[in-house]
């Protein structure tokens, strides 16, 4: 069945979503960009040259500043925005999606004010609508250049199906989940890791620090999840651990380089300044901090990248504390 895509945010994940879906699938795509100076450079150049340089958009996208004219007659619509940006950029596309619509999130990461999920921020917002959360190791760079890819598509069954069967080609694999609750947090918690991991790198610890960091980190992920209602299988899944190894190794991973940089000294600052596009675990890493203490949830890793990003410590010493603390039983 072929579609009318929506896709809410011109950065380089909705642009690669909008070749997948177009250039591969064969559906019509609007792809709403919010500048519109943005949205006339990559219409006019057929390409988004900033964050993908040389991929060029099929016919069948179309490139709008325009809300109204990118939701116009879509069967579903995706959002491909930053979750610090959510909650100011959905309410004027409210009057222009059907109540019935059905909403693909690509969004990792949770509000920095209240602590909500996307799919909790997009309910408030947009009214009760089926709502599916795209998670698991899918960087814009290596999908929308044909490179194999495995996601999950997360909530209500007969949609998640829908949604494999629209984003699914011989390149993009699709399975289906739930849970989204596990999905989405998995999402926003990676991203924190894949700060450690990149402080990791550049403290030059190595492989064995690495390894143990993230089999640490899913357990630390797992126990946070359940916590919150999600099913701890999530985490050993594509979502959990298939996103993870992805965000802690790939030379793509914002949220590494964050942390590899601040490990050779740079300020967090100096850091942000340079970077064009999002670090999801900047943010993230508070709100996932506050969340555990509201539970008494043990998350030594993200209390240790919380006080090297917010609160001053040294990275090396961030180290010590997560390597001294008292013997335990794995687990």
């Amino acid at each position: 069945m072929s579609e009318r895509i929506a896709i809410f945010g011109g950065g380089a994940f909705g642009t690669a979503c909008a070749v997948l879906l177009a250039g591969q699938g064969g559906h019509a795509v609007h792809l709403w960009v919010r500048r519109h100076d943005e949205a006339s450079e990559i219409a006019a150049l057929r390409e988004n040259r900033r964050l993908l340089p040389g991929v060029m958009l099929p016919d069948l996208v179309t490139v709008t500043a325009d809300v109204a004219w990118a939701a116009r007659d879509a069967t579903l619509a995706v959002l491909a925005i930053p979750s610090k940006f959510l909650c100011e950029a959905l309410p004027p596309l409210r009057e222009h999606l059907p109540p019935d619509l059905p909403i693909v999130s690509g969004v990792k990461g949770l509000e920095p004010q209240k602590f909500r999920r996307p799919s909790e921020i997009i309910t408030d917002c947009l009214g009760k609508r089926p709502v599916i959360a795209l998670g698991g190791p899918a960087h814009a760079e290596e999908f929308v250049r044909r490179k194999p890819t495995s996601v999950v598509a997360a909530g209500p069954e007969p949609i998640a199906r829908r949604v494999q069967d629209t984003f699914s080609t011989d390149r993009f694999r699709v399975y289906t989940n739930t849970d989204l609750v596990g999905v989405e947090l998995a999402g926003a918690l990676k991203n924190v890791v894949g700060i450690a991991a990149g402080i990791c790198d550049g403290l030059e610890y190595g492989d064995n620090a690495k390894s143990a960091l993230l089999t640490r980190a899913i357990v630390e992920m797992t126990r946070f999840g359940e916590a919150y209602g999600a099913d701890p299988a999530t985490f050993q899944g594509l979502a959990g651990i298939g996103d993870l190894i992805t965000t802690c190794v790939s030379p793509y991973g914002r949220n590494r380089r964050v942390g590899e940089r601040l490990g050779r000294g740079e300020s967090l600052e100096q850091i942000l300044a340079d970077m064009s596009a999002v670090a999801e675990g900047v943010t993230t890493a508070r709100s996932i901090d506050a969340l555990a203490r509201r539970k008494g949830i043990d998350m030594p890793i993200t209390r240790e990248i919380v006080a090297v990003l917010f609160e001053g410590k040294r990275p090396e010493a961030a180290t010590d504390a997560l390597m001294l603390r008292p013997s335990k039983a794995e687990g």
